[in-house]
């Protein structure tokens, strides 16, 4: 088990007023698993997205990454956890604009002190890993949406995480562009990495083994998806 979480709440405070957002939730995730976490504006996904990814914590419950209860750990112990075991892909790419592709993917590697060679080295291998070796040297402006998040990608996958979270990958591309990023995760899936794709498109949603529908901070329904695309 990758992932289990028990009784999970998550509450923000308003002024005096304490407002519930996750309702105790329980879910278990494997290694190598490929899920959708889905639902509307207001559904609890992005808390739950942001606690998965050690981004923020629970109110109450338990949240166990490799039986490591998230909880108990310190500011300190999450910032290594997150820059270890959880590779994030977002909607906008969050790259850095004077920084070429290759020097974007390194970063991860820079704050955890990784000698320069080292560090060039496996910023290569993950560029080559999503078919990106003829731009190493171009800055996010002179990329496309699509080679901008396969740059994103690179740069989640150079630590070796445990698990690639994705905040809507497809939400700044094309459609075309869209499908060939969700191409990529599942050759990424099927080479044994587990991802976890936050999104409120079932289209979306539907390349996922498995979807998990939100609603009301709660879990209304999860299950495999038998409609997932193929390539």
């Amino acid at each position: 088990m990758l992932i289990k979480i028990k009784d999970l709440k998550k509450n923000y405070s308003l002024g005096d007023t304490e407002i519930p957002v996750i309702h105790g939730i329980n879910l278990n995730i494997d290694k190598n698993e490929y899920v959708a976490i889905m639902g509307p504006s207001g559904s609890g996904k992005s808390t739950l997205m942001n606690i998965l990814g050690c981004l923020d914590i629970a109110s109450s419950g338990h949240y166990y990454f490799n039986n490591v209860d998230v909880n108990t750990l310190d500011d300190d112990a999450l910032s290594v956890m997150r820059n270890k075991e959880i590779g994030f892909v977002f909607q906008n790419f969050n790259l850095l604009p004077r920084l070429n592709a290759i020097q974007n993917v390194e970063l991860p590697l820079v704050y955890t002190g990784t000698p320069g060679a080292e560090r060039r080295e496996r910023a290569l291998k993950a560029l080559e890993r999503v078919g990106l070796t003829e731009r190493v040297n171009h800055k996010p402006s002179e990329l496309s949406g699509g080679q901008k998040q396969r740059v994103a990608v690179a740069r989640a996958l150079i630590s070796n995480p445990g698990i690639l979270l994705a905040d809507e990958p497809t939400g700044a591309l094309d459609s075309k562009t869209g499908v060939e990023i969700m191409r990529l995760f599942e050759e990424l899936h099927a080479e044994g990495n587990t991802i976890i794709l936050i999104t409120h498109e079932q289209e979306i949603a539907n390349y996922a083994h498995r979807n998990i529908y939100l609603k009301d901070g709660m879990i209304h329904s999860d299950k495999p998806n038998p409609l997932r695309n193929s390539f």
